[in-house]
């Protein structure tokens, strides 16, 4: 038995999903949330807020999508991971989730053991980072562990928790090319079935939040990533 002391906020309008879900989280030692309804979560998130969100994409009302719009844009919420619930079949949802800052996700019907594997993994990243105590920089980028901050050229960037961690990875490895399944290893934490598309999403969110640093993260054709002191000529 583990003893984690995380909230977790559980959002699903299927009784017996919740239910399920909520259990094994408490059997786990985790403070659990429950919610049925997207604009009660969302309420809940900025009272209560939770260490992760398991965010299912399907919600009457206000959606799953647009609870994340919710999270993200908040400065209160926007840094509290999310991990989406999504049907078999939907990659647009997925992808878009993505887009908006999830940092991972979870297809239905799944095992109440992976997604255990799943959160524990995000926090797990999260709690590395904490410990690390270090600033990184790179050509007016600038990563403070121990603040949980980025700033580009002295102006503080909003980063979701996984682009904090990419970023992080890519500064400690700066000027080495870095491969798609590497990071997903060293970023995601698990084994992530090959889903590389996911690095690549969040890598073209990233360099478009760097801005005018951007292209200080380039595209190793074939291979990777590689975060580079001199900006590249196009």
């Amino acid at each position: 038995m583990l003893s984690p002391v995380e909230k977790i906020l559980v959002v699903d309008d299927d009784d017996d999903i919740l239910e399920l879900v909520c259990f094994g989280l408490k059997k786990e030692g985790y403070r659990v949330l429950g919610s049925k309804n997207g604009e009660e979560a969302f309420q809940l998130a900025l009272r209560e807020t939770p260490d992760l969100v398991v965010l299912d994409i399907m919600l009457p009302g206000l959606s799953g999508i647009e609870v994340l719009k919710r999270l993200k844009y908040n400065r209160q919420t926007q840094v509290i991971p999310v991990l989406m619930l999504t049907a078999k079949g939907e990659e647009l949802d997925r992808v878009l989730g993505f887009e908006l800052g999830a940092d991972d996700y979870v297809t239905k019907p799944f095992s109440v053991r992976e997604l255990l594997l799943r959160i524990r993994a995000i926090l797990k990243r999260l709690s590395l980072a904490a410990q690390t105590g270090t600033v990184l920089e790179c050509h007016g980028i600038s990563l403070d562990h121990d603040r949980h901050e980025v700033r580009v050229n002295s102006e503080l960037l909003e980063l979701t928790a996984t682009e904090f961690n990419l970023l992080a990875f890519l500064l400690q490895n700066q000027g080495r090319v870095v491969s798609r399944d590497r990071l997903l290893d060293k970023v995601w934490g698990y084994n992530y079935g090959g889903m590389t598309r996911t690095v690549d999403t969040h890598v073209q969110r990233l360099r478009e939040k760097l801005g005018a640093e951007g292209g200080c993260l380039q595209t190793v054709r074939g291979v990777g990533y590689k975060l580079e002191s001199v900006v590249s000529e196009k």
